[in-house]
């Protein structure tokens, strides 16, 4: 049985991963990439009675979409949705690692769907993020221990580090923690083999 829960979270200190995927700039400017004003996001909720929030749609529209999906492919899995950082979450509860696929090719493609979903029938592009069996949150941990490691190699040896390829998300991540450290970084070659290289 699929649970749909639909929440609002605030935005967390420093939490920006991910502001760049599919946000129509390039990733190359990730380390200098403010998060999306959240007030931006909040416009329209005090409106008229009965207004609806865009984002807060969104997350709904995704979740009938992926509420079926669940059904259709006979797996269990509690739906949450909620506004952070200027964008719809939908966060799939559950143990099973299916959806989530190898290196989180399955959740990406989902995540697409989900966007195509929303654009279909909310007649705008969607942002949205979706999120497996907390995958992106272990992902993110995995990635801030391999930045840290990287930019602790630059500032030794004074050489550029050029780190494996990466998606939009992957690499914001790396993006943040290397402007946070004073370096430099920028996103080098093409889908699917673009990477991050970091330098002093």
């Amino acid at each position: 049985m699929v649970v749909v829960e639909t929440a609002e979270a605030a935005e967390p200190a420093g939490d920006v991963a991910g502001e760049a995927e599919e946000s129509g700039t390039d990733d190359t400017e990730g380390a200098q990439a403010a998060p999306k004003d959240a007030e931006e996001s909040e416009e329209g909720e005090e409106g008229e009675e009965g207004d609806v929030d865009p984002l807060d749609e969104e997350g709904d529209i995704a979740a009938d979409y992926l509420e079926e999906l669940l059904d259709i492919a006979d797996l269990d899995g509690d739906i949450d949705t909620y506004v952070e950082a200027g964008r719809a979450h939908v966060s799939i509860v559950t143990d099973s690692q299916t959806l989530v696929g190898k290196d989180g090719k399955v959740l990406e493609a989902l995540q697409e769907l989900s966007r195509l979903a929303v654009m279909t029938e909310a007649g705008h592009r969607s942002r949205l993020m979706l999120d497996i069996a907390g995958y992106r949150e272990v992902r993110r941990k995995e990635l801030l221990i391999l930045a840290t490691e990287a930019i602790a190699s630059v500032k030794e040896s004074g050489e550029p580090e050029h780190l494996a390829p990466m998606n939009p998300f992957e690499r914001k991540i790396i993006h943040d923690a290397v402007a946070a450290a004073g370096l430099s970084s920028e996103s080098e070659g093409v889908e699917p083999r673009r990477h991050v290289v970091i330098s002093a």
